[in-house]
Order: C-alpha cells, then sequence, then structure tokens
C-alpha cells in the first residue's frame, strides 16, 4: 500500500525507480507496480529529464539488450503519463547551483533542477543522499 498520497501531482521520477519497475527488483517491485499502475490510470504525472533516458539507455547499449533499449525509449518518450524534459542553459546553471551547495554529483544535481524548475511536488528516487535537498521533497522507494 502506497503511504504517500500522489494523486493530482507531478512526480519527477529518477532513474532508479524506473530500471526497477521495467527490469524488476524484488524489494519494491509490487510498491512500484502500483504506482505505475495509478500513473497508467492517469491519477499524477511523471516528469523526468532526458538525463533519465541517457541513464537507463547505458547497461542495456553495452550487453546489446536492443528490445530493452526499444522498450525504455517507447516508455520515455511516448507513454501518456510521462514528460521528459532536456536540459537547458537555465537548467544548467540552477543544477551548478545545487551541486556547489550540496556537493551532488552532475547527473543528480541536473535531475533535481528539473525537478525543481518543473514544479515537481515529490522527486522519485532511491537515493537517500538526495533528502538533504530541501529545495524539493524527496521520497525514497521505501517510503512508498
Amino acid at each position: 500500500m502506497v503511504r504517500i498520497d500522489l494523486r493530482h501531482k507531478n512526480i519527477f521520477l529518477d532513474t532508479a525507480p524506473l530500471i526497477y519497475f521495467i527490469e524488476g527488483n524484488s524489494l519494491y517491485q509490487d510498491k512500484l507496480n502500483q504506482v505505475f499502475s495509478s500513473n497508467d490510470k492517469g491519477d499524477f504525472v511523471f516528469i523526468t529529464s532526458s538525463i533519465t533516458l541517457l541513464e537507463v539507455l547505458v547497461k542495456p547499449l553495452k550487453e546489446g539488450q536492443t528490445k530493452l533499449v526499444e522498450k525504455y525509449i517507447n516508455i520515455l518518450t511516448n507513454a501518456r503519463g510521462i514528460e521528459i524534459f532536456d536540459i537547458t542553459k537555465a537548467l544548467a546553471i540552477k543544477a551548478a547551483e545545487l551541486r556547489a551547495k550540496y556537493n551532488l554529483r552532475t547527473p543528480d544535481s541536473k535531475q533535481l533542477a528539473t525537478a525543481i524548475e518543473y514544479h515537481a511536488d515529490y522527486f522519485l528516487t532511491n537515493d537517500i543522499r538526495l533528502k538533504s535537498v530541501v529545495e524539493i521533497n524527496s521520497i525514497v522507494l521505501s517510503e512508498l
């Protein structure tokens, strides 16, 4: 049972939850099935950045998993309940500010900057370190 009410919210989808959902992660699979089912029904919108697309494709490309590559591209570019945003100059500046303030890795700072800029209500991740960023409410999968 999802403990945080995501209905009518904009939820930033970080890379790890998407990988766990698509490729299977027994620890979180039931929770993720509920979250993605709720998104499919239109209860809320996922937003994400082109960084997510980049990150989810690396391993399948290395391993020659063309069907998985196609699945990720299809989901992130065609799914009705997912909006994907490119990194702009303004986002790069915001990401640099976040990286400087919180000592984040560059991809994390870009993800967070996108979430903040596009007014995500929550940042869905599995990286507990990102909860230190006060500009947005982060949810780790164990909180679902």
